[in-house]
C-alpha cells in the first residue's frame, strides 16, 4: 500500500550530512576543525549525486546498491562542475558559501522529491537501505547461483571504485596539505575601503591612501616598498621604507602623497619589494592621477 513509509533513513542520513556540514562551515568556531574537511568531500563527491539517483530510481528494481553508490559518485564529480559553471555567470561568483548553498539546496531538494516518489509507490516496492537486509541479500549472492564473468567484474570495479572513493577522502582529511605562500598587497582610499581614490589634484595639494600588506608566505618577511610618480620616486614615511612581518599578520598605514608636477593620466605607481628581489617589484599596483596647476 502507497503512502504508508517512514522518511527512508538513507534520506534522512543524506539530509543530516548536509545541515551538519553547512554547520561546520559556517560557524567560525568549527570551520578550522578537520571534520569540516571530512564532511565537505561526500558533499561534493557523494550525497548530490546519491540524490540525483534517488530521486530517478525510487524503485528498488533496477539499480543494486552497489550500482547506485558508483552512480552517485560519477553523477556528482559531473553535477558540481556544472553547478559551478552556473555560478560564475552570477553576481556571487564561484565562491565557498554560495557554492555550498547551491550543493546543499540541490541536495534537500532532490532528496526531498525522491521521498515524494518512494512515498507513491507500495511500500514493498519502494527503495531503502537497510544495513542487515543488504548483509543477507550479499549472502545469499555468494552463497547462491554463480555470478557471470561480466558480473564478476561489474561487482569488482564497483568495489574498487568505493574502495578509491573512501582512500582518497581520507588522504585528504587526515594528510596536511601545504599551501601556496603569498603576499597580498593592496590599497584603500581614505575610508578604508576599495573606492573613492584621489585620482584628481590641484598642485601642492595632498591625497591619503591606505597601504595594505599581508605576509602568507608562512615565514616571517621582509619588505621594502617604494611610489613612482611618472618613473620619479617620491618620499615615504620611514614605517613604509623597511617592513618586516611575521606570518598571517596584515599591515595598514596611511600614506600621504603630494604631486609636485602636473600632468593628465600620468602614473602613480605602488611597489613592493621582497628580501631576495631589489630590483623587480614583487608586487605592484598603480592608480592614474591628475594634477592641475593650482591658482
Amino acid at each position: 500500500m502507497a503512502g504508508n513509509q517512514k522518511f527512508p533513513s538513507d534520506l534522512l542520513l543524506v539530509a543530516g550530512l548536509v545541515i551538519l556540514t553547512d554547520i561546520f562551515v559556517l560557524i567560525p568556531a568549527l570551520s578550522g576543525s578537520f571534520v569540516r574537511t571530512a564532511l565537505s568531500l561526500p558533499l561534493i563527491l557523494f550525497l548530490p549525486g546519491y540524490a540525483l539517483i534517488a530521486m530517478l530510481f525510487p524503485e528498488k528494481t533496477g539499480l543494486e546498491w552497489l550500482e547506485r553508490i558508483a552512480l552517485s559518485v560519477g553523477l556528482s564529480v559531473a553535477v558540481v562542475p556544472l553547478i559551478g559553471l552556473v555560478l560564475n555567470f552570477t553576481s556571487w561568483g564561484i565562491k565557498e558559501i554560495p557554492l555550498l548553498a547551491s550543493l546543499s539546496v540541490f541536495t534537500l531538494l532532490l532528496s526531498g522529491l525522491a521521498y515524494v516518489r518512494r512515498k507513491k509507490l507500495p511500500e514493498d516496492k519502494a527503495f531503502g537501505i537497510s544495513i542487515k537486509a543488504s548483509a543477507l541479500n550479499l549472502m545469499n549472492e555468494v552463497l547462491g547461483k554463480p555470478e557471470s564473468k561480466t558480473e564478476r567484474i561489474l561487482r569488482t570495479f564497483l568495489a574498487i571504485s568505493f574502495l578509491v572513493l573512501i582512500g582518497t577522502m581520507g588522504y585528504v582529511t587526515l594528510v596536511p596539505h601545504e599551501k601556496e605562500p603569498f603576499t597580498e598587497f593592496y590599497i584603500l582610499g581614505p575610508q578604508k575601503m576599495a573606492e573613492n581614490y584621489t585620482t584628481e589634484y590641484v598642485q601642492g595639494e595632498s591625497g591619503t591612501y591606505i597601504v595594505g600588506i599581508t605576509n602568507n608566505e608562512y615565514k616571517k618577511m621582509n619588505y621594502t616598498m617604494e611610489v613612482r610618480l611618472e618613473n620619479k620616486s617620491l618620499p615615504l614615511p620611514k614605517n613604509l621604507q623597511n617592513i618586516r612581518l611575521a606570518h598571517n599578520t596584515t599591515l595598514e598605514e596611511p600614506l600621504v602623497i603630494t604631486p609636485s608636477v602636473e600632468g593628465n593620466n600620468m602614473k602613480l605607481e605602488f611597489l613592493l619589494f621582497n628580501e631576495t628581489e631589489k630590483e623587480v617589484p614583487y608586487r605592484d599596483l598603480r592608480l592614474w592621477i591628475n594634477v592641475t596647476k593650482g591658482v
